[in-house]
């Protein structure tokens, strides 16, 4: 059953760019990964640097396998100073 994440990304004050480009990095990496259909990079148009990253996933099992990977792991440890929260990404599935 296909699993989607949708994660929010707000910079601290003069991250912005850092921030941004870290966002960049991780999608290639993780579009070569076996269980990811799809990921992409968004910004919001009402609270521009407010990004979020949508992925979809063959199953919630792949989205555990690319949490545990290393280029996941150095992103996670990345953008976590960068952010104003902590980073969290919503584990969802479609119901209509």
């Amino acid at each position: 059953m296909p699993f989607y994440i949708f994660a929010r990304f707000v910079p601290r004050p003069g991250n912005e760019l850092q921030l941004r480009d870290e966002l960049m990095r991780i999608l290639e990496p993780t579009r070569a990964e076996p269980g990811c259909v799809r990921i992409h990079l968004f910004e919001s148009t009402r609270s521009p640097l407010t990004w979020f990253i949508h992925s979809e996933w063959i199953d919630e099992a792949a989205f555990d396998a690319h949490v545990a990977l290393p280029h996941t792991q150095r992103f996670a440890a990345a953008v976590e100073p960068l952010m104003t929260d902590l980073l969290q990404a919503v584990r969802t599935r479609q119901v209509g």
